[in-house]
């Protein structure tokens, strides 16, 4: 299980600071501030207040759908148009990539975190390699960890989430919004949410880790990584940006599943690193300045635990006005867009904070 230590914080937030990402149904605050306007546009209509904000409603509801099936068509788009060239770099069935990377790949190999070879010379548990993962994450940014969250899992959980992922690669995700100071009482009543588009990416299984250094020059063997499971990536970035920049948009957070050491010791290894901002903050003459990250660390750990409770199925665990459990909604968003309701969403992310 990805367990990242997250504090429990408490949010308070409002609606109006998300309206641009998310808009609900008409709130009570809101009738009372244009109850005159509302009631002008009722008599224009011909409708009373109540039919009104049915109609109000219910073309809401029509704008939810119209967006979930319009992410999932820009998706396909977008992974049809790259599907020809991923194929030109893909290597051949059954070949397996170095533990030196020469090419352009995402994933940053593990052998260049961990000294691998060092590792497999000597005993070490499962637990030890865990707790190497994550000393070595805290000492990151001058010993703070800032810009990296660290876990480890167990390999059975890892392959059930990467058998989900395969049919259901994409989905979006909210994260909750704090109020603004300069918000009225009557305003804050409601709760904010910035919604993240995930996706998940597989790559080629590495080579066995060993207590040798691999010779560059040694053919690899079939049997040297066939049983390793292939590692994947998640990419996190808001679904304003990737609305409009599609796969051109700016990841956020990046989360790496290694699986060198599944079949050696039965985990596998995750690092989420948080894109750096392009913003400097004021600093002192003679310091350096603090190294900034375009999204907290709270809402990285948030991101991370929300997809273990998407992906990792069989659980059981509820969310949503109707009951619908987290496998349903990530089913219902890609087979059944039309019917998928960001209310049961949200209601069911508030179980994750």
């Amino acid at each position: 299980m990805i367990r990242p230590a997250v504090p429990r914080a408490v949010y308070r937030v409002t609606a109006c600071a998300a309206r641009c990402i998310y808009s609900g149904s008409l709130a009570t605050s809101h009738n009372c501030k244009y109850a005159d306007k509302l009631l002008q546009k009722a008599q224009e209509k011909g409708l009373d207040l109540e039919e009104l904000k049915s109609q109000a409603r219910e073309e809401a509801r029509c704008k939810q759908k119209q967006e979930a099936a319009s992410l999932l068509a820009s998706f396909k788009k977008t992974d049809d148009e790259l599907s020809h060239v991923k194929t030109r770099f893909n290597p051949p069935e059954g070949a397996r990539i170095s533990n030196t990377r020469k090419d352009s790949s995402p994933v940053k190999p593990l052998s260049s975190i961990l000294n691998l070879s060092k590792l497999m010379a000597t005993p070490h548990t499962a637990s030890q390699i865990s707790a190497l993962w994550t000393a070595y994450h805290a000492s990151r940014t001058k010993g703070t960890g800032r810009g990296y969250i660290c876990a480890s899992l167990p390999l059975e959980s890892y392959d059930a989430m990467a058998r989900v992922a395969k049919k259901y690669p994409v989905f979006v995700m909210p994260v909750p919004r704090e109020s603004t100071p300069d918000r009225s009482a009557s305003e804050s009543t409601g709760t904010a949410h910035e919604f993240f588009f995930l996706q998940w990416d597989f790559h080629p299984a590495p080579l066995a880790p060993s207590a040798t250094e691999q010779d560059p020059f040694q053919p690899v063997t079939s049997g040297s990584s066939c049983h390793i499971s292939e590692p994947s990536t998640v990419l996190f970035t808001p679904l304003q940006e990737y609305k409009h920049r599609t796969s051109f948009a700016t990841p956020y957070l990046i989360l790496t599943f290694y699986t060198d050491m599944s079949q050696s010791h039965g985990i596998v290894l995750l690092r989420g690193e948080i894109t750096p901002s392009s913003t400097s903050a004021a600093v002192q003459p003679g310091q350096e300045p603090p190294e900034r990250f375009i999204l907290s660390q709270i809402d990285a750990q948030l991101l991370a635990m929300g997809l273990q409770r998407f992906y990792l199925w069989g659980e059981g665990r509820k969310g949503g006005v109707h009951g619908l459990t987290a496998e349903a909604l990530l089913k219902q968003f890609h087979e059944e867009p039309e019917k998928f309701n960001w209310q049961d969403l949200l209601k069911s992310s508030d179980v994750i904070v």
